[in-house]
């Protein structure tokens, strides 16, 4: 059985070129058992090669190494999933730069354990609620990947004074917004809707039903052809010769469900 106290520990990597601030880290890391020390680095490129190796939960880098900088390794590191970076340096005027690098935190040398401690303390909160998204990240995927997709309306229900009307969407020819209201023509006839356009954009399958301005839907299978107007926008001729207008903001979403250019 594999050892799950080892795969929970954080992984730590310490690159420093001075062996007594390596030495330092390593002792006090070794202390705390939820940390594993994956490799100690006396330069940039032994870093570059352990991050390679695998994915590393926490590097503590120094800044300032001969030939390659703290601030090289992180731009040449591997792709793949970044650690949290805890600075660890003699020199204070790296701290912005460090925090524009998204550190964790900027351990400023000579430093005493009280506030090493405290770095490790919140780096090990940090990694807690990175890996608490990333599971809740999965748990999302995995929902959205096993639940069936929402049945889109094939009929419309329409209010009249004394009764409640069901129009079949495959007899809409365009929808559009009036205020609080939405217009519908379908069957030759026009129908007032009390909803919103975007509450009824939404029960309506986008690949059939395209929003082709910000107040108008049309029913692609009633559409003809498509004239450009001016700015990039288009006017839309359905069949029976209605003419509508569709911005230049709606065009290439409505070119991805045709799959053709104009």
């Amino acid at each position: 059985m594999p050892d799950r106290t080892l795969e929970a520990r954080l992984r730590v990597v310490v690159v420093d070129d001075e062996p007594p601030a390596r030495r330092k880290l390593a002792a006090w890391l070794e202390r705390d058992a939820e940390v594993e020390i994956v490799a100690l680095c006396a330069n940039g490129y032994e870093a570059l090669d352990v991050l390679a190796e695998g994915p590393v939960d926490v590097l503590f880098l120094d800044v300032q190494m001969p030939e390659l900088s703290g601030f090289d390794v992180l731009a040449q590191r591997p792709p793949g999933p970044a650690p949290l970076v805890v600075f660890a340096t003699a020199f204070d005027h790296y701290a912005v730069r460090a925090f524009e690098h998204h550190a964790a935190d900027y351990l400023l040398k000579p430093y005493d354990y009280a506030r090493f401690s405290a770095t490790l303390a919140h780096v090990k909160e940090r990694h807690r609620h990175r890996q608490a998204r990333e599971v809740q990240d999965r748990l999302g995927s995995l929902l959205d990947a096993v639940q069936p997709p929402r049945p889109y309306l094939d009929r419309l229900a329409v209010k009249h004074a004394d009764r409640v009307e069901l129009v079949s969407v495959d007899q809409v020819d365009w929808i559009r917004a009036e205020g609080n209201y939405v217009l519908v023509r379908a069957g030759g006839r026009e129908h007032l809707i009390r909803e919103r356009l975007s509450k009824v954009a939404s029960t309506l399958d986008p690949r059939r039903f395209p929003r082709i301005h910000r107040s108008t839907i049309v029913n692609l299978d009633r559409v003809a052809a498509l004239h450009p107007a001016s700015h990039g926008d288009y006017t839309v001729v359905l069949r029976d010769g209605t003419e509508l207008a569709m911005s230049r903001t709606y065009r290439e979403a409505l070119r991805e469900v045709l799959q053709i250019g104009f």
